[in-house]
């Protein structure tokens, strides 16, 4: 019987995915790749000076303007390709490389993903896994297939004594809980 693990999604069958792997005995998080080449645009370059310097400036902003940096600091999602299984008392949590910032100029604006086990084959998406990232760097970004990006890890979470959650079903993923 499977207890956790990775599973490449039916949109990306025979398309050369690969299971993510650790790199080594002592890494705790399974690197994900990308499952396609993808040019990240620098944030730089997407008119962000130009609402920035009127932020800074103290000029009046209208709706148009709001909208456009929306449209601007819109993370972009790398799709791995990939889905998870796991129990349901854990969670993947996905994490940037320590090399992406240090050395690429990218970031999880996120700080980090949390996947959630009802997530694993929802209807919307079959469950698929995607890194949402800026690239805060001056030139765009080539992300190749294949590519390590991210890194995730499996572990388990706690509960409080009185834990009584919400009774509904996940149907999609980024926010997909968020009722408001």
């Amino acid at each position: 019987m499977k207890t956790r693990g990775f599973e490449v999604i039916s949109k990306y069958q025979d398309q050369g995915i690969k299971l993510p792997r650790r790199q080594t005995p002592g890494s705790a998080g399974y690197d994900l790749e990308a499952a396609e080449d993808m040019v990240i645009p620098s944030i730089w370059r997407l008119n962000f000076v130009r609402i920035f310097r009127m932020i800074r400036n103290g000029h009046q902003l209208y709706e148009r303007d709001y909208h456009m940096a929306d449209q601007i600091l819109k993370p972009i999602i790398i799709p791995t390709g990939l889905k998870a299984y796991m129990p349901e008392d854990e969670v993947l949590i996905i994490a940037n490389r320590s090399s992406n910032t240090f050395r690429r100029n990218f970031t999880l604006p996120n700080g980090i993903g949390v996947v959630d086990s009802d997530y694993y084959n929802n209807p919307n998406n079959e469950g698929e896994l995607g890194v949402q990232v800026i690239n805060y760097g001056v030139r765009p970004l080539h992300i190749k297939k294949g590519e390590r990006i991210a890194q995730a890890i499996f572990t388990k979470y706690l509960r409080t004594d009185d834990d009584n959650p919400i009774n509904r079903q996940r149907v999609s993923g980024f926010g997909s809980t968020n009722k408001e």
